[in-house]
């Protein structure tokens, strides 16, 4: 099934329908900031699943997690003072933080290091389906292969209809990766440079 949303104000009639699929443990694909994303629910061990299955990934590969708003993050990561006054600054926003897990992410989800990447995009239609589901996304980003990121949601559909539930049309969108900054230390360390700026911070680089 694939549903058009005005990504702008996304139809809440049809939002109803797709929380009731994803609280189920249905998996979908849909528009972030970045790119086009699939998706479950954060507390379905059946979602996770069915999408490690999907996208052919590693279990060691860690999945993110998709936020409604900036302040529902302390309840999944610890955040220190630094991370807190910088991450306030970019969100939401085309980033995902690095952070440690707290005891409501399921064990699955962890890294050995328990962490956890977090991300609130600027995008109304993902922050509005983590709203309305009352709890964090699982997410990940939707390639068709390693080099190639999806920006057209019906290109999706015509390759995936049988192994997703819902394909959210947002409109097709110029694609790119998020910018990963790890913040579990003192100092923010730039993980990976992507669409959000990095040029007015004071990071760190790893390796």
């Amino acid at each position: 099934m694939i549903v058009s949303l005005d990504p702008d104000s996304p139809e809440v009639w049809y939002m109803y329908e797709i929380i009731d699929i994803l609280r189920q443990g249905g998996v979908i694909a849909y528009p972030t900031d970045t790119v086009y994303a699939i998706a479950g629910d954060l507390f379905s061990k059946d979602a996770m699943e069915k999408i490690y299955q999907i996208k052919k990934m590693p279990r060691r590969k860690p999945l993110s997690i998709i936020c409604a708003d900036f302040k529902d993050i302390s309840e999944f990561a610890q955040v220190s003072n630094t991370a807190y006054r910088l991450m306030k600054r970019l969100l939401p926003g085309p980033y995902t933080f690095i952070l440690t897990a707290t005891h409501k992410v399921p064990r699955l989800m962890l890294s050995k290091q328990r962490t956890i990447g977090i991300r609130v995009p600027d995008n109304k239609i993902a922050r509005e389906i983590a709203n309305m589901l009352g709890n964090p996304l699982i997410s990940t980003s939707f390639q068709l292969d390693p080099d190639e990121l999806v920006s057209d949601p019906f290109e999706i559909y015509d390759k995936y209809k049988n192994q997703l539930d819902v394909v959210v049309d947002g409109g097709s969108m110029p694609s790119s990766t998020s910018t990963v900054l790890d913040l579990t230390g003192s100092v923010p360390v730039l993980v990976r440079e992507g669409k959000g700026s990095v040029e007015m911070l004071e990071v760190g680089s790893r390796g």
